[in-house]
């Protein structure tokens, strides 16, 4: 199956575009690089792991995609509380992140 096809791919893909778009003129370089890169993370991980050869290879590319959606949902929960992210979008985004967790739990948890 091509990674392009997966769901949880491109979710992660347009949650990851909102992200950067929302920050495209923010001006705190530092947050923005750190919740920007966890962002793209999550789907270039997921897509790497589906074209590795195996199984285990796989999972490992899974679960550190689930890394960068704790780190994500982290860094959103910051920006919230913050004010770089309206609570309304902060709440969203913390509520994809944390589906997109579970759904990667899910796929890791099949392939044992």
């Amino acid at each position: 199956m091509r990674f392009e096809n997966l769901e949880i791919w491109q979710r992660s893909v347009e949650l990851s575009v909102e992200i950067y778009e929302h920050f495209s003129g923010h001006r705190d370089f530092g947050f923005k690089d750190q919740i920007t890169r966890s962002s793209l993370s999550l789907p270039s991980n997921i897509a790497e792991g589906y074209e590795r050869n195996s199984d285990r290879e796989k999972a490992l590319f899974l679960n550190y995609a689930k890394g960068s959606a704790g780190e994500l949902r982290t860094q959103v929960h910051i920006g919230s509380r913050i004010g770089y992210i309206p609570e309304a979008v902060g709440i969203r985004w913390s509520e994809e992140v944390e589906q997109l967790s579970r759904m990667l739990f899910a796929i890791i948890r099949r392939m044992q």
